[in-house]
């Protein structure tokens, strides 16, 4: 893998070099491959090349929730069966995916050859988008946490319960013993409240701060929405479906947070939900 002052060389050059984003849970059940596609699909709305690679291998579901039947699947390219073009499928036009395939009868056993063909996979990936996303499967393997340790930025889903709380911060842990300097953010999912959400963050970052003495960028959080589910059943995005939907305005919020770089501490967030509530009651009957 090229190091950063490789990349950097490269981008001085007017080269493309994608920016690559894992996105990782410490369990199942917290909607990671849902954030990963719409957060993808707000990314190339803006213009971004986005290719979205399901790790979940075996046990994927990134192709289900895009509507689409994968003819082949990254597994099949690891064992040497298929080319890079054989197994890449376009979604939009400026958003293509890797499947990682769903129902696998066998737990898949990784070996050199593998991982040295999924490494090559991304520096071909990597000459030709501007973002790589990584939908990782829950949890902590070897070859994924190596997987890992290679991608630029690290997003954590979570949601507020206690077990999904604590296996992300077992995630962060593992990746953060293994790389230090790792860039990782923190989105909480589901959220019933303003509050809840809060906390949820808080506590992670706190957590973070207190045993890792690592500095947690916080993205925002999701609230529990109906249109998410809706979409879900119809096999489409809910940020296609459902442009005003409250899930669909916090992605756009991460994705614009995520872009610009602009993280912003629990307090400012909490201040614009203020500010936001209040220019809302004012216009009320206005115009």
């Amino acid at each position: 893998m090229r190091d950063q002052a490789e990349k950097l060389r490269l981008k001085m050059e007017n080269k493309r070099v994608a920016t690559s984003i894992g996105v990782i849970s410490g369990k199942g059940g917290v909607g990671k491959s849902n954030f990963s596609t719409n957060f993808s699909f707000n990314m190339a709305k803006k213009g971004y090349e986005i290719v979205i690679v399901d790790m979940d291998i075996g046990m994927g579901n990134v192709h289900i929730l895009l509507g689409k039947k994968t003819k082949r699947t990254l597994m099949e390219y690891l064992t040497g069966q298929y080319s890079l073009e054989d197994v890449k499928e376009p979604f939009l036009d400026n958003i293509d995916y890797i499947s990682g395939g769903s129902a696998m009868a066998t737990v898949i056993e990784w070996n050199d050859l593998m991982f040295e063909r999924l490494l090559s996979v991304f520096e071909l990936l990597q000459q030709r988008y501007d973002y790589i996303i990584f939908d990782m499967g829950a949890g902590a393997t070897e070859w994924s946490l190596q997987l890992i340790e290679t991608l630029d930025d690290i997003i954590v889903i979570s949601t507020t319960e206690p077990t999904a709380i604590m296996d992300a911060y077992s995630m962060m842990k593992y990746v953060h013993m293994r790389n230090s300097l790792k860039n990782m953010y923190i989105v909480c999912n589901r959220t019933l409240t303003i509050d809840e959400g809060k906390q949820t963050l808080k506590r992670l970052q706190n957590t973070a701060q207190q045993f890792l003495q690592k500095e947690l960028k916080i993205l925002g959080s999701i609230p529990e929405d109906i249109h998410v589910r809706k979409a879900v059943q119809q096999q489409q995005l809910f940020s296609v479906l459902y442009e005003r939907a409250p899930a669909t305005k916090a992605i756009q919020k991460i994705v614009e947070t995520y872009e610009t770089g602009h993280i912003k501490s629990l307090d400012e967030m909490d201040e614009n939900r203020f500010m936001n509530a209040l220019k809302s009651i004012f216009s009320k009957g206005r115009g």
